[in-house]
């Protein structure tokens, strides 16, 4: 018979692959205080707050406290390993930690939730907190949606600034950016205010390293132009991951609340990265600091600029207003610069290389200049159109790949959207 599950029930981690190191942090992390225990063989927490005060040594692991919320944790310490009977480690090590496990799911102490789901979704844990106008703990939609797309414009920020930094990105790197954030996790949605997202590691340890001290970087400069008026802080923030796309990031989670912060702790298990605090302190910005933040987005938009390329890509549409005379082309762009698409003008003898690539399936390759206006999406001073030699199997492929969604020639040949 089958019987409905429980989704409110926390997901267990499995106890023979949690180590008790990576526990006490994640305990110490949330505000448990210990409360004692044997030094190299086990430790005893209760929750933030708790007046909890264990007098028996010898308690049963997990046992709830008399106030509802507090849970006594016992917490192995070492492992027992194979034929060394001195270890500190306990026999039943696992079926301890088992009950500690099953303690912190039945505790009605918020962190411990956070806890567990810290065990089961291992990597860096980034936690985005706004002060805003709530009944209860309810929040307007619209103020949930916003914490939500900053916190992504925020990662796609600094995944794009982890390959590359610079003050505008526009459509650059768009992909490798979305690629990343396939893998961040999302922890359960506390109202509109709280939300926690875990980066995998080590593959995202570039791009959460780059967050911290882009978010550093973002306060200092903020700082120095509410102090002096000027803005030559934000342009040395650049190397630092500080961008438009940031800055634009922070703007729309700042708006409309009292303040925000971003924190963001390392995985117990891999430790901080080289060169960062252990504990990093929690980046904080208000509404007084949204007039330099909106400075800084336009400086960096006015700012950065065009860039010279020589794109390899396959033409997904044409256009001329004329049956004679140039026209514009769009290029799915396969090499040479870090965007997805761009259109590109060509005068009428390269207009028609490009047309006849296009049917016959080849790529083209072009030079010109990646325009910043429009976020780098516009190929301008085109020169030397090419067709570009593949061999036969990777033609069909192009062939399928772009008239797979077209039913004639003309429909490739529409109005550029």
């Amino acid at each position: 018979m089958h019987r409905p599950t429980n989704t409110d029930e926390p997901v267990l981690p499995d106890p023979e692959r949690v180590d008790p190191a990576v526990l006490t942090a994640l305990l110490v992390r949330h505000g448990w205080e210990r409360r004692g225990g044997a030094p190299g063989r086990y430790s005893r927490w209760t929750p933030p707050g708790s007046a909890v005060r264990l007098q028996d040594a010898g308690a049963d692991a997990g046992r709830p406290t008399g106030n509802g919320t507090g849970t006594s944790l016992l917490v192995p310490e070492g492992r027992p390993r194979r034929g060394r009977t001195t270890d500190p480690g306990y026999a039943d090590h696992t079926d301890l930690l088992g009950e500690a496990l099953t303690a912190l799911a039945r505790s009605a102490a918020p962190s411990a939730r956070e806890v567990l789901l810290a065990l089961t979704v291992p990597g860096d844990e980034i936690r985005w907190r706004r002060e805003v106008p709530r009944i209860g703990d309810a929040v307007p939609w619209t103020t949930a949606e916003q914490l939500r797309a900053g916190a992504r414009a925020m990662l796609l920020a600094a995944a794009r600034a982890a390959r590359q930094t610079a003050g505008y990105f526009g459509e650059r790197h768009g992909p490798h950016a979305a690629g990343f954030l396939e893998q961040v996790l999302v922890g359960p949605v506390t109202g509109g205010h709280l939300l926690t997202a875990y980066a995998p590691v080590p593959e995202g340890r570039p791009v959460t390293s780059t967050l911290l001290r882009a978010l550093q970087g973002a306060r200092d400069a903020v700082d120095f132009q509410r102090a002096t008026g000027g803005m030559e802080a934000f342009d040395a923030a650049v190397d630092l991951g500080v961008c438009h796309e940031l800055a634009e990031a922070l703007v729309r989670l700042v708006r409309g609340t009292e303040g925000m912060e971003v924190a963001l702790a390392w995985s117990p298990a891999a430790g901080p990265p080289g060169g960062f605090a252990s504990r990093p302190e929690p980046v904080e910005f208000s509404p007084g600091d949204l007039p330099a933040l909106e400075a800084a987005s336009a400086r960096y938009l006015r700012r950065e600029p065009s860039v010279p390329v020589r794109v390899t890509g396959t033409v997904v549409r044409l256009r001329r207003p004329t049956p004679s005379g140039g026209g514009s082309v769009r290029l799915r762009v396969l090499a040479g610069a870090d965007v997805r698409q761009v259109r590109v003008r060509l005068d009428e003898a390269e207009y028609r290389i490009a047309a006849h690539a296009h049917l016959v399936g080849l790529p083209i390759r072009v030079s010109g200049r990646l325009e910043s206006r429009g976020g780098f999406r516009r190929l301008t001073e085109a020169v030397g159109v090419t067709p570009v030699q593949v061999d036969e199997a990777e033609r069909d492929r192009l062939l399928k790949s772009l008239h797979g969604g077209v039913d004639t020639f003309e429909d490739a040949c529409g109005g550029d959207s």
